[in-house]
């Protein structure tokens, strides 16, 4: 069959392959993206992005959209020999401050999520091609060559493997997948149709001899995820998934008729796994998301590690396959994510210790793995080569660089830092008047990689006929921090002038006093990013 070509190809598409594919397409890289399952699953499995990846979500586009079709943690009941015992809210006192704007998590089936990624995908003339199966993987000097199942080649500069924890791109590659399987940690799973129970909370029964937990879908009048602790038969075996067996344990640890549940769905049974591979990289194959990393659902860490993968390489691919940055910027991605999913292995193993413990006694439940993590872990890369210098008393190079609400001198309308972030460019901020100057030489010099923004800049920014300060003659914006709430997001006294430099992936490249714009320059001229 004839070889297709494209620059990127991604192989799986859910959400950390959908997250790529749009952060690709938006920078007008070509990307395929293929599946090889024959429809879209309706699969519920994660249970919603984190606070980090709705800030990854709202530079995408589709955050309005993830947060209509989702709902707000809801508070969990727990239940002993059928009773209740307790409820909690682990979320109750987390609320949105001005650098974090997406303090909670949201619950949003993961279908329901996939739909509105998968839209977005669309709106830049890019499907998922289903019903392809990964067999064959070739790499050369300029490129890699795909074999599918149905013989067909798909030619592609990069190769980027999302499909899970049984990866065929990481097999093919021939890279170990370490860690264990517990054996002991066993669940069954399915979405279920279920009439009564209270649809405000996440019920949770707990019993020495096993536990039932059942959560309403948002989006949904009567479905619910349904997570158990198996039966087993006569010889200790564990019993298959089926709605039946689903019946006799609801009827089991609640009290209430099994029959209450119906219409069994996405069967599964779930092992606890801790694996990771030991390098993101071979040639021109990448690994993201479950293909690089699995670890236990406490916490759910998962499917938000895996966003945050896509959305660091994202950028990096691009400018490389643009031909504006050197290769060498993508041995960048495993050295900034391959250590993040180290520690959510350590920290989701951690949180399953602690709920196992809880679980133990009248009251305990899910919450003891919900510690918040305002912006989830791995939100910064001190460690990086690319967090090249400075740090201020509330921020370091590498950090995340964080939200505050400002005010656009254009236009008077409110205009938020994530908003100014947002898109494919390097953002440029410049606190105070003295980096004005800096600020519109930056702008001619890198128009096209780079946005320039004076925070309190003051007359700098030339005043119109109307009396509104704006954009000045170099093209930098103008913006007000009205509130304080920016300086003191990234640690910058009153009267102090400092350029602070975000990457395309809203993280912080370097710190520096005005008169260092020298250091700005280098940085996007370095070999590691910008071609001379």
């Amino acid at each position: 069959m004839p070889t297709s070509t494209t620059t990127v190809l991604i192989v799986g598409s859910g959400p950390t392959g959908l997250t790529l594919a749009i952060d690709l397409a938006r920078r007008a890289v070509a990307v395929t993206i293929i599946d090889k399952a024959p429809q879209f699953p309706r699969s519920s499995r994660a249970k919603g992005p984190d606070s980090r990846s709705l800030e990854v979500l709202e530079d995408l586009g589709v955050v309005e959209e993830v947060l209509a079709a989702g709902a707000a943690p809801l508070p969990m009941r727990k239940y002993r020999g059928g009773v209740a015992i307790s409820d909690a809210a682990p979320f109750a006192d987390v609320h949105p401050t001005p650098d974090s704007p997406y303090a909670l998590p949201r619950t949003v089936a993961q279908w329901r999520l996939e739909e509105v990624l998968r839209d977005r995908l669309a709106t830049y003339g890019v499907r998922v091609g289903l019903g392809a199966e990964l067999v064959g993987l070739a790499q050369g000097d300029t490129s890699a060559t795909a074999t599918l199942a149905d013989g067909r080649e798909i030619e592609a500069r990069y190769v980027v493997g999302c499909d899970g924890g049984h990866s065929a791109v990481r097999k093919l590659l021939g890279i170990p997948f370490e860690g264990k399987t517990d054996e002991t940690q066993m669940m069954v799973c399915g979405d279920v149709e279920a009439e009564g129970p209270d649809r405000g909370v996440w019920h949770q029964w707990f019993d020495e001899d096993g536990a039932v937990m059942l959560c309403p879908i948002p989006g949904t009048r009567s479905g619910w995820w349904f997570q158990a602790s198996p039966e087993t038969d006569a010889s200790g075996t564990p019993v298959p998934p089926s709605l039946d067996s689903f019946q006799r344990l609801f009827a089991k640890h609640t009290g209430l008729p099994g029959t209450l549940l119906s219409r069994a769905t996405l069967l599964s049974t779930y092992r606890v796994n801790e694996r990771m591979v030991d390098r993101y990289r071979v040639g021109r194959a990448f690994l993201a998301g479950d293909a690089a990393h699995v670890h236990s659902i406490a916490g759910g860490l998962g499917m938000n590690t895996g966003i945050q993968d896509a959305y660091n390489l994202g950028w990096k691919l691009a400018r490389v396959a643009s031909g504006r940055a050197d290769p060498a910027l993508l041995d960048t991605y495993e050295e900034e994510r391959l250590p993040v999913a180290a520690d959510v292995l350590d920290l989701s193993a951690e949180r399953l210790r602690a709920t196992l413990e809880a679980i133990k006694k009248p009251g305990g439940g899910l919450d003891s793995a919900n510690t918040p993590l305002p912006h989830g872990p791995g939100s910064g890369y001190p460690w990086s080569s690319l967090a090249r210098l400075g740090a201020t008393p509330r921020l370091r190079a590498g950090d995340r660089a964080p939200d505050a609400p400002c005010r656009d001198l254009a236009t008077g309308n409110p205009l938020r830092l994530f908003e100014a972030f947002s898109g494919p460019h390097f953002t440029l901020l410049g606190f105070g008047a003295g980096t004005a100057p800096e600020l519109r030489k930056a702008s001619v010099a890198y128009e096209d990689a780079l946005r320039a923004y004076g925070v309190d800049a003051g007359g700098a920014y030339g005043m119109d006929a109307g009396g509104a300060y704006g954009m000045d003659a170099g093209g930098a914006r103008g913006l007000a921090d009205d509130g304080g709430h920016a300086r003191s997001a990234y640690g910058i006294a009153t009267g102090e002038d400092v350029l602070v430099l975000i990457r395309p992936d809203n993280h912080v490249g370097l710190i520096v006093p005005a008169g260092e714009l020298r250091a700005v320059g280098e940085y996007l001229n370095a070999a590691a990013l910008e071609r001379a």
